[in-house]
């Protein structure tokens, strides 16, 4: 079975309270950005480590939620509380009791999860960078270091991040970064959320440190460069239980195919089907592996037209399919 670290540094416990026939349910669960990916990836038969700081009363709740998934812990005791959510779902939308942030590590803290972080993403298969809701928990150096010592020993690393974290892991260097056009736009790498306008702030990314960029745009296809190549990534339309989560969950699909040592294209493909099996669902994270394989069976792969040229030869130009084989083809090193 593949391994696959991931580095979740602030897992978040979540408290949602539903209606029901028989009155109000309160349900627990750890949740977060690496916590929704470590789930995803148990899903898919991939052995995860999830190395992450525990502690107040939040993290004592944590801890027993996230065994019960069958995660696997390294885990730094600490003093400081993890961060905390109450969302109220009982007249069917989302609505937001209460948020507790998290706490900032201290130094030393810093530096023992720093180390728990890079002994294991130096066993395993692939390494799984993600964020934290409070970004004064962890500083953005720790990533770019981290993506650094493990890339240096030869070490599959992909991210899933935004702002100053993002920027710091790419100058680490990158086998693989996911992130979302609406982050791209609101920390100013790209100029808008035009085709365009992304693939151009996914070519400097590229110039940066990130080998291949996936840049996920909600409801509309992702978009995906490797190997000089841009695509776009078509999915058959489904109505969505919870649009929350998919991005994750595509990030998950990604890293399973590199840690079984498929091709980034498979990856991508995967990827894509992992993020829409979940936004079917309502659980973050979570996804039947038959409906993602079957999902992957109708995931396309276009060719989006080259950006250079004028915005009429542009638009005289249609997007060409171009079939998964011919893509890990390309994505061959020369």
């Amino acid at each position: 079975m593949a391994d696959v670290m991931v580095f979740s540094p602030g897992p978040q416990l979540t408290v949602t309270i539903e209606a029901s026939a028989t009155g109000d349910q309160v349900h627990f669960h750890a949740g977060g950005q690496g916590v929704w990916q470590a789930r995803m990836l148990t899903s898919l038969d991939i052995h995860v480590v999830l190395v992450a700081a525990l502690g107040g009363e939040a993290g004592d709740v944590l801890r027993p939620l996230l065994q019960r998934e069958g995660i696997q812990l390294r885990v730094l005791n600490t003093d400081v509380s993890n961060s905390v959510y109450v969302h109220d779902r009982r007249k069917g939308e989302r609505q937001q009791l209460a948020e507790a942030p998290g706490e900032p590590l201290g130094r030393h803290e810093q530096d023992e999860l720093y180390g728990l972080a890079l002994a294991e993403g130096l066993k395993a298969d692939v390494s799984l960078l993600s964020g934290v809701v409070n970004p004064d928990v962890m500083p953005p150096d720790m990533y770019r270091r981290l993506a650094g010592d493990l890339r240096a020993n030869h070490s599959v690393v992909v991210a899933d991040l935004s702002g100053d974290y993002l920027r710091a892991a790419v100058a680490g260097g990158l086998d693989v970064l996911k992130v979302s056009h609406e982050e791209l736009v609101r920390h100013g790498v790209a100029e808008s959320d035009g085709v365009e306008q992304l693939v151009a702030a996914m070519r400097q990314l590229r110039s940066q440190g990130a080998r291949t960029v996936i840049v996920s745009r909600a409801e509309r296809p992702a978009l995906a460069l490797f190997d000089d190549e841009v695509v776009q990534v078509e999915l058959p339309e489904l109505e969505p239980a919870d649009p929350r989560g998919a991005g994750d969950s595509m990030t998950a699909g990604v890293a399973a195919v590199l840690a079984n040592g498929g091709d980034i294209a498979t990856a991508i493909r995967t990827g894509a089907a992992a993020g829409a099996a979940n936004v079917t669902r309502r659980g973050l994270g979570t996804g039947c592996p038959e409906v993602i394989a079957a999902l992957w069976e109708r995931v396309k792969l276009t060719r989006v037209p080259h950006e250079s040229g004028s915005s009429s030869s542009r638009q005289q130009r249609r997007p060409e399919h171009i079939s998964p084989d011919e893509l890990a083809e390309r994505s061959k090193p020369s």
